[in-house]
């Protein structure tokens, strides 16, 4: 059989054999993607969800903050942008009274031709568009006390804003649930000191946190209470097919137009297997996901609930940008073994920015070997990092059927963490 992985802008085109213990080839249910997804965006700011239409709330306003997910999300801002940005301009907001604020957590800035592909060249060029700085104290003001001890701080460029405006995309996401809606302000324009905490290891290691669960996830709980504290007057959400285009869009008052996005969207991106996987063969969803090492952990968390103990994973993903940022690799190179950097970790022996996501990869490591496929990461590098690099997927999957016999039971899922698995 053939299948294509999402992997980079092109794929990656595969020939597998179909055995006796294929359990198949896993993808989201498709939904269609909109003709006119500008009129529909349109249309959504003046019949919005739970909310008065977004020409009216910003007639009432002077300025606004238009807060928009960086480079690593496939937001499609050149179409969600102009229609805001048209609708509130014409409620009498001045263009230079508007802020685009991106949302960058703690990733690095979207400058220059990046910030272009980012918002679009038109846009780029004719508003005011400036980086969250997650490590400037001067632009963090606290809004809630998150937990004894520890501030909710968020950016004040944001808090300054007369009409507060949150953009994104609805997909799974392994900690939150779900992305977008109040994920755009934690961790989007929070302080590296409360991401400190929100990303922290036993936040991590809540059974609470993971893909496709709202209620009783305490990361979820904490972005609805700084949202409220900080205030949001509207979001405009969306959802995407596995091509990055719109299939809905939700407008509106950010609690329940976003609730309505992931009602919608649930059902489209869970898949139930009624016995465990000796192995899996996955992806991170292609670009810009796969854009490093750092962020393939989504890939690599989302194949893991339905692959047994033991069990197997190969994941392709491109890894352009290498391991992540410099702090993501002193992380990894000070890794002895994944065991004994788990332990340090639940003990605090040290904090580094971007842990979280070597706990996250490392407590499925300790279960299951993980296999990469990636053009961006030499083989010395990946075992270094304590994964098994490959150059062939296909060779990967020969040498797994040769271990566990046909009868092995596995599955491809070529969009990765666009689904979610279960048991």
């Amino acid at each position: 059989m053939r299948v294509t992985l999402s992997y980079g802008r092109q794929g990656l085109s595969l020939e597998l054999p179909e055995t006796p213990g294929f359990q198949g080839i896993l993808r989201p249910q498709e939904t269609e993607p909109l003709d006119q997804p500008e009129v529909a965006v349109a249309e959504a700011l003046q019949k919005p969800i739970a909310a008065p239409a977004l020409a009216q709330l910003a007639g009432q306003r002077h300025n606004a903050c238009i807060v928009i997910s960086d480079i690593t999300r496939p937001v499609p801002n050149s179409v969600i942008l102009p229609p805001i940005l048209r609708e509130i301009e014409n409620a009498g907001i001045r263009r230079e009274a508007i802020t685009i604020l991106i949302a960058t957590g703690i990733h690095r800035p979207n400058l220059g031709n990046e910030l272009e592909e980012l918002v679009g060249p038109e846009i780029a060029a004719s508003y005011r568009i400036i980086n969250h700085y997650s490590k400037n104290r001067e632009d963090m003001v606290p809004v809630y006390e998150i937990a004894p001890g520890v501030k909710a701080e968020v950016n004040r460029h944001y808090l300054n804003a007369e009409l507060k405006i949150l953009t994104g995309f609805i997909e799974p996401h392994m900690w939150a649930g779900f992305s977008g809606g109040r994920k755009s302000i934690l961790p989007g324009i929070s302080s590296l000191e409360t991401l400190e905490y929100m990303h922290g290891p036993e936040m991590i290691a809540d059974p609470g946190t993971v893909y496709g669960k709202l209620a009783g996830n305490p990361f979820h709980e904490a972005g609805l209470k700084v949202m409220e504290k900080a205030g949001a007057d509207f979001i405009v959400n969306v959802t995407l097919d596995t091509s990055k285009r719109i299939t809905r869009v939700f407008a509106g008052d950010p609690v329940q137009a976003h609730l309505e996005g992931c009602r919608f969207l649930a059902p489209h991106c869970m898949r139930t297997l009624d016995e465990p996987l000796d192995f899996i063969v996955t992806s991170n969803s292609g670009a810009p996901l796969d854009c490093n090492l750092y962020q393939t952990v989504k890939g690599i968390t989302g194949a893991a609930p339905v692959v047994r103990e033991g069990g197997e994973i190969i994941i392709a993903s491109q890894c352009s940008e290498g391991a992540g940022s410099p702090e993501y690799v002193k992380i990894l190179e000070m890794i002895d073994t994944p065991e004994n950097f788990l332990d340090r970790l639940m003990k605090r022996e040290f904090f580094i920015a971007d842990q979280w996501c070597a706990q996250e990869t490392y407590q499925v490591v300790v279960k299951h070997p993980v296999w990469l496929y990636s053009d961006g990461l030499s083989p010395e590098e990946i075992s270094r990092y304590h994964l098994k690099p490959i150059t062939s997927v296909e060779d990967a999957v020969s040498e797994l059927l040769h271990k566990y016999g046909p009868q092995a039971r596995w599955a491809v899922v070529p969009d990765g963490p666009l689904l979610i698995l279960t048991l």
